[in-house]
């Protein structure tokens, strides 16, 4: 990645393909359940990563940088995910039994996904893109490929 590559740049192309995945799932769980679930696979799989890659690396950035632990952005945030992952297992759980009755649960989180990927990419982002250097960024970036794949890829063994 270059040096001049920023965190609301990056996390949000990565909100993007979520986005799309979660989208190619939807529009295709009556009609093609197996591409359907490939492309939850991939959305959960991708979603489970990208909370990692904020909690373990941009969050403890941010904090160690401004001092805001519990009175900042970041509880809140972590507050979300929990939520988040909740809705994506409920998901996740009707999948695995082919259960195509997840309309309310995917809006639920689609509702929530945006109004919190909105909150990142409108403030948090911008907020650690300004109080970090690109020699920073960089080492952040860096370190979301040596993550180890068990943190996050925790989906659909019984498939």
């Amino acid at each position: 990645m270059s040096e001049q590559q920023t965190v609301t740049a990056f996390y949000e192309k990565d909100h993007d393909r979520l986005d799309e995945l979660f989208k190619t799932f939807q529009t295709s769980k009556r009609s093609d359940f197996v591409k359907a679930k490939e492309a939850f696979k991939e959305f959960k799989i991708g979603l489970q990563r990208h909370i990692v890659w904020e909690e373990e690396l941009l969050f403890p950035m941010w904090e160690e940088k401004t001092g805001m632990i519990e009175d900042g952005p970041t509880p809140v945030m972590r507050f979300e995910h929990e939520q988040i992952k909740q809705l994506l297992e409920a998901i996740h759980r009707k999948v695995e039994e082919q259960n195509l009755d997840t309309d309310q649960s995917e809006q639920a989180l689609f509702n929530l996904l945006s109004s919190h990927n909105r909150k990142e990419e409108r403030a948090l982002y911008p907020a650690i893109d300004n109080v970090t250097r690109a020699e920073e960024r960089e080492k952040i970036f860096n370190s979301m490929n040596s993550i180890p794949a068990d943190r996050y890829d925790t989906c659909c063994s019984r498939h």
